[in-house]
């Protein structure tokens, strides 16, 4: 290994690339450490955390790196106490500008800024209210129709604890330019959504709702990735409409690579997973899903629920994928459209758990695709997952990434 100082940081890397100053080692004691890499930018993130000694030797960004995989290369004892306490952190040289990533900034309350407050805008915003006084400041609201801005501006605001006034965040409407005025921006706009009923239809046999969606919906997300782009926008970029994965690769590319791809997030999982947790509770023969299940992929057909990741069962896994992908259908059976979970499950309640630090399920970047699975946002950058997985189960995650790469 390498060893170089920048200024007042310590780095290291595999090869001799660098014209920092070299050193023979690296100190002991240190409160962080970046690890140094060049990868193709179009098939890598900028900056991630490591969190094994294998992250370090992967040749290229891919499914692979959910692997909990033996490393069996030797690395300075030091180093290896840093990635146990997640204060390495990986930094992308084949970005021109990745200099800027040599810093750790501790969380903090922050502000967050929504658009569209239809049914899933409302909602969502409702359960920041509610949720968010240990990690959201304030909530700015935008939406084409002033009034519904007045409306939950007025709404929000008159939601207190009996005496402490300030525990909960501040609801302000905001102007369009203001958007991207935060630290996290979350998209919920949305057209092309079904109507209650269209299940039975005809029309529903010759359509595929999905693509539906995404055509609708990748038309208005554009105008607001390209406005990113132009602010220069440096926090997340929070996807809640369908289909999320299919949306973070548009933003990706309409941001004109300001936007990295860390710096987006599509939040549709985490209702999948608490919709496989509800029939775990109701049926027995899924109860280890509770303790041991894991949810991957999108929001919708191509969803992978694994029934445990110790004792998988593919059977009893793709029974439970089925009631999951098909739980939606069940509120519309009641007439009623199913936004109120997926706001609050996938929107309010994992964003929270973002900015919190603490795992969640959402969509991330993985080697050009952006693949749903547990995660959480750290101080050195995003650290997804490493489980080890059961040879079936992988295959049906291969299967759906591989979908997802063929859609970007």
């Amino acid at each position: 290994m390498f060893y170089y100082k920048y200024e007042d940081k310590f780095l290291f890397s595999l090869t001799d690339d660098y014209g920092y100053e070299r050193l023979d080692n690296i100190p002991d004691n240190l409160r962080e450490l970046y690890f140094l890499y060049k990868s193709d930018r179009n098939k890598s993130k900028k900056t991630y955390a490591v969190s094994h000694a294998s992250d370090i030797f992967i040749k290229e960004e891919n499914l692979d790196m959910l692997k909990l995989k033996e490393s069996y290369h030797e690395i300075p004892e030091n180093i290896a106490e840093l990635i146990e306490k997640r204060k390495v952190k990986a930094v992308n040289t084949d970005y021109e500008d990745y200099e800027e990533c040599f810093h750790m900034q501790d969380l903090r309350k922050s502000t967050v800024n929504i658009l569209a407050l239809g049914d899933v805008g409302s909602t969502l915003l409702t359960g920041l209210k509610l949720l968010g006084g240990n990690a959201v400041s304030r909530i700015g609201i935008y939406d084409r129709s002033p009034e519904k801005v007045q409306r939950w501006e007025y709404e929000m605001n008159q939601v207190s604890y009996p005496s402490d006034f300030n525990a909960l965040p501040e609801v302000k409407g905001i102007d369009k330019d203001q958007l991207f005025d935060c630290d996290i921006f979350v998209f919920c706009a949305s057209k092309g959504v079904p109507p209650v009923g269209f299940e039975q239809s005809e029309q529903s046999k010759q359509v595929d709702v999905r693509m539906v969606q995404f055509e609708e919906n990748a038309k208005l997300i554009k105008e607001y990735a390209s406005m990113a782009g132009e602010k220069g926008f440096k926090g997340i970029f929070a996807v809640v409409s369908d289909p999320v994965d299919l949306l973070c690769n548009v933003v990706l590319k309409e941001s004109k690579g300001v936007l990295v791809p860390e710096q987006i997030k599509g939040y549709g999982l985490g209702v999948m997973n608490a919709r496989a947790a509800y029939y775990s509770k109701k049926y027995s023969k899924y109860a280890s899903y509770l303790t041991e299940g894991r949810a991957f992929g999108p929001h919708g057909n191509d969803l992978v629920i694994a029934n445990s990741i110790t004792n998988y069962s593919d059977s009893i896994s793709k029974e439970l994928t089925r009631l999951t992908v098909e739980a939606n259908l069940k509120v519309r059976e009641t007439g009623f459209k199913p936004y109120i979970a997926p706001a609050l499950s996938s929107g309010a309640i994992a964003i929270i758990c973002t900015l919190e630090g603490k795992w969640h399920y959402s969509s991330n970047y993985l080697g050009g695709v952006f693949m749903g699975a547990k995660n959480r946002n750290l101080t050195s950058g995003l650290e997804i997952e490493k489980i080890d997985i059961p040879a079936e189960l992988f295959m049906r995650l291969q299967a759906t990434y591989d979908k997802l790469k063929e859609c970007s």
